[in-house]
């Protein structure tokens, strides 16, 4: 049988094309030089002719590039223990070993009388394998830029990107709606599509009611206020600007601006008259509601029609202003926005999408946020302005995955410092001079935020600078590529170290079952195991890093979360409390994860012929240590949740303490604290402390498992 039987034609034909175009030649051309008609050929590349192997060949041949003969080879490959690769892979080879690897650990593992304890070491080698190769094989990353509103993050993007349409002034101006801050709905992803279009992911329904009643109840305390309105310590302003321009266009209720006869302007705001007229929340929230028409406002997606006037990038830039706006007849108010474009950037065999989250406008620990940082195929841009760089949110974006232990933040984060025109000559050095040059002004600001992020241990982050108005956009465009491709390196290099130790293990498989420098080794390990069992009590409670932020967050940001439940994009319950149990089970076992590697480290200097093994329990303790952290944050945020849930009397008791006058911050926090401390929420946080020993005896099963001392 053929190898290319195994092997999809379309696929075979899409790669083939894709090497003909590499080389340079014609359809046609490459038809002649091996005598077949031109029409055979397209067949073959359209996926409507299988070929055989001699036929295969003799076509690569032709095309006579490395990569066409590299072909010939993965084509009579067959894979039975990882998924098969798609043939433009870049990293074919090295997945290729892995396969052969797992197929030999595989071929161990079914030998007769094997002891456990090796049995147990083939089994992890095959898990860690098929793990690394997973991440390597998935080559759809995401980019997203992450920073406080109003420094330029959007123009940026764009600039990166090529999404900028011109203006019959001459001037560029970028697809994404700017305007100083506070204008995006919500996070909006551009990514690659056949054609031009726009996906909305629309709110809920009851998230869109919950809007409303938030708008109306602002309204309803501005009837009796002239001017503006008051953001003092009632917070009048609980609707993000840019959700109360969406509601108010998708209801017509848009403010008014004339002059009367003595040329005086005149303002005047149809919304604030119906709250005057109505006089009762739910009565306000019911029209305001009734006007938008959602039932009919049903779409989701609109793509370019070529037939129009206006050009591609210029339709998506007006349709998605209209939709972030509430102005568009079609749609209702976005959760998510996709912007597809045909082009985003050259990317090679990779998918990079880009997002443009939502600007941060204080110091709050946003769910939308950290779950990048935690994301294995994300880089995060952090974005900061130049003088204050790295600003305040960055650095408590990156306490936090400090606090959680992040293992991802020096691999896939990155500071990306927004200079606007003029700001890096000012800079002056130690010595109070000035920078002689916009590179020298970033260097020396480039200093200045590593020293910031020292405290932190993550001095090494890498650090970019980019002017909007003045640098060349290669320059981001590399700098956000080249972070992709390290953390390709990384998965790399991850599935390199499974290989080869797994090859070692192999190589010495006829007396690696009973050396003894291993047992020895496995002694003093197990030995810190047995004597590390009981995980020590942490001060804290899960609940601990919630109440801390509804202290810190703006009051109308902790009216908004108890209007829904706890569940608000700035100040999510279930986040926080999973946020809060990881860090109790960091706190716990950080130190304990130090000693362990210790332990390790200085077994290998003194037991040179266990090295293979002491690097497999080395990274299978860091494997169950980041698994561990992981359930723990599920735990804390699903545990509570039918707690949340069930708390009508809570949630009743503390929407009532908002217009109660000053204090209600502190309120909130109080009887909140109250809640977590009644008996049935100290169960549940016994429960979530019972997950962590359990995973930590897991974990210290799964070592165990692996060493042998006898």
């Amino acid at each position: 049988m053929d190898a290319t039987t195994s092997i999809s034609s379309a696929a075979l034909g899409v790669r083939i094309a894709q090497l003909r175009d590499g080389a340079g030649l014609k359809q046609a051309e490459l038809a002649r030089k091996v005598t077949w008609s031109p029409a055979v050929l397209s067949r073959v590349e359209a996926g409507e002719r299988r070929l055989t192997n001699d036929e295969l060949c003799q076509l690569l041949a032709h095309i006579g590039t490395s990569e066409a003969a590299a072909l010939t080879e993965i084509v009579l490959r067959e894979w039975r223990h990882l998924p098969t690769p798609p043939l433009d892979h870049a990293d074919h080879d090295l997945l290729w070993a892995a396969e052969q690897v797992a197929a030999t650990l595989s071929a161990h593992a079914a030998v007769d009388n094997i002891r456990p304890a090796f049995l147990k070491r083939i089994e992890e080698y095959i898990a860690e394998i098929g793990q690394a190769a997973d991440r390597l094989l998935r080559r759809d990353h995401t980019v997203a830029f992450i920073g406080a509103i109003g420094i330029g993050k959007s123009t940026a993007i764009c600039k990166a990107t090529g999404l900028e349409v011109r203006t019959p002034d001459g001037q560029l101006h970028p697809v994404l709606e700017t305007g100083g801050g506070g204008v995006t709905l919500c996070e909006v992803t551009l990514k690659l599509g056949p054609d031009f279009g726009v996906i909305v992911t629309p709110r809920s329904s009851e998230e869109v009611r919950a809007d409303v009643a938030d708008f109306a109840e602002l309204l309803l305390a501005r009837a009796d206020v002239d001017g503006q309105a008051d953001d003092g310590d009632e917070g009048q302003r609980a609707v993000p600007r840019e959700l109360e321009r969406a509601i108010r266009n998708l209801s017509g209720l848009q403010p008014t601006r004339s002059k009367d006869a003595d040329g005086r302007k005149i303002r005047r705001d149809p919304a604030r008259e119906l709250a005057s007229r109505l006089g009762s929340a739910r009565e306000l929230t019911v029209e305001i509601l009734s006007r938008m028409d959602l039932p009919r406002r049903d779409s989701r997606e609109a793509w370019y029609d070529p037939t129009q006037n206006a050009k591609p990038l210029e339709w998506i830039k007006t349709t998605f202003e209209r939709i972030n706006n509430g102005r568009h007849p079609d749609f209702s108010i976005p959760a998510h926005v996709d912007l597809v474009v045909p082009r985003l950037m050259d990317t090679g065999d990779l998918t990079v999408n880009v997002v443009d989250t939502r600007g941060i406008d204080r110091a709050t620990a946003r769910a939308d946020l950290e779950q990048h940082l935690l994301d294995n195929h994300t880089v995060s841009i952090l974005c900061s302005g130049f003088n204050d760089a790295p600003s305040q949110p960055v650095q408590h974006l990156l306490e936090r995955g400090r606090q959680i232990g992040n293992p991802l933040l020096e691999s896939h984060a990155a500071l990306l410092v927004l200079a606007r025109p003029g700001e890096a000559l000012a800079v002056k050095d130690e010595a109070g001079l000035r920078a002689e040059s916009e590179e020298d002004g970033y260097e020396l600001k480039g200093e200045q935020a590593t020293t910031a992020l020292t405290p932190l241990a993550l001095q090494n982050l890498p650090v970019e600078f980019f002017n909007s108005f003045a640098d060349d956009p290669d320059r981001l465009r590399s700098f956000a590529l080249s972070r992709v491709e390290h953390t390709r390196e990384v998965f790399r290099q991850e599935l390199r170290a499974a290989v080869e130790s797994a090859g070692q293990l192999l190589a010495n498989v006829e007396h690696a079952q009973v050396l003894e420098v291993q047992r020895d080794a496995g002694r003093s390990l197990a030995a810190w195991l047995d004597s590390h069992v009981e995980i020590p009590q942490v001060g804290s409670h899960v609940h601990d890093t919630l109440m801390s932020e509804i202290r810190d967050a703006h009051v109308s940001t902790i009216n908004a979360a108890v209007r829904r439940e706890g569940e608000w994009y700035s100040l999510s319950y279930s986040h926080q409390l999973g946020f809060g149990a990881r860090r109790i089970a960091v706190s716990a076992l950080r130190d304990w994860l130090v000693g362990f590697r210790g332990i390790c480290d200085n077994l290998k200097t003194t037991h040179e012929e266990a090295a293979e093994l002491l690097g497999q329990v080395s990274r299978l303790m860091d494997q169950a240590y980041e698994d561990l952290l992981k359930k723990m944050q599920v735990a804390g945020a699903e545990l509570f949740r039918d707690e949340l849930q069930r708390a009508q009397v809570l949630w009743m008791e503390l929407t009532a303490e908002w217009g109660r006058g000053p204090g209600y911050r502190e309120r909130v926090a109080r009887r909140q604290g109250e809640w977590f401390g009644e008996s049935d929420r100290t169960y549940v946080e016994r429960e979530i402390l019972g997950v962590l020993h359990r995973e930590w005896s897991g974990a210290r099963e799964r070592l165990l498992a692996i060493i042998e001392t006898e």
